[in-house]
């Protein structure tokens, strides 16, 4: 799978001061996503004590969360989606940012619940829930990995991957085969089901607790 990275470095340098442009919500999907992205990182640097620190770990997640939401969309991954919101974040952070980015914080939450759910649940089936944790823990290893503040997670992430990788694969064969597409897509659609799942950071925690 292409890995997606993350512009952390431009979502955490965002100083979320609002302007007097009216804004409204996109309704194009990936305009829709990189929007309420803009707005979590302005919301979270907002609320930050010390404007030059890192972002916590749970905001970061968050930012990161939209482009895999959209990417995810269609019930299966496609990086290309994530990559695209990656673009319009950098394309419309200024417009979001300059205007009344405030007045999107309650749309985006209501666009994208899954978001805000700090209190997610791991699929019940064995395989579903270790196919969810292993994708998503690749998928934010990747995205926070240019973060030096988030590196001891990125590390916990890595290893869980790596662990979970192993622990399942004969589960997997017996699934879908042992073609390399096969799993692959299999791959894919547990992703985007852990997208839904809640707050990657999260959905991590629960993943670590059951399967570190």
């Amino acid at each position: 799978m292409k890995p997606f990275i993350a512009p952390l470095a431009l979502c955490l340098a965002l100083a979320g001061c609002g302007g007097p442009k009216p804004l409204t919500l996109p309704g194009e999907p990936v305009d829709r996503a990189a929007t309420c992205a803009v707005v979590a990182a302005a919301e979270a640097r907002t609320a930050a004590k010390d404007v030059q620190a890192a972002l916590p770990l749970d905001a970061q997640g968050r930012i990161v969360h939209f482009a895999l939401l959209a990417a995810s969309a269609g019930g299966s991954f496609e990086a290309g989606t994530a990559n695209a919101v990656n673009a319009r974040m950098k394309a419309l952070q200024d417009e979001v940012t300059s205007g009344k980015w405030q007045a999107l914080a309650q749309p985006c939450r209501d666009a994208f619940p899954a978001a805000w759910n700090a209190e997610p649940e791991l699929p019940k089936r064995p395989l579903d829930a270790q196919l969810a944790c292993e994708q998503l823990a690749e998928f934010m290893a990747n995205a926070l990995g240019g973060d030096r503040s988030a590196a001891p997670e990125v590390a916990r992430y890595r290893t869980l991957r790596r662990t979970l990788n192993d622990r399942l694969a004969p589960a997997l064969r017996a699934r879908v085969g042992g073609g390399f597409e096969a799993q692959q897509a299999a791959g894919r659609k547990a992703l985007a089901a852990a997208a839904q799942l809640g707050s990657p950071v999260a959905v991590l925690d629960r993943c670590l607790t059951r399967f570190g």
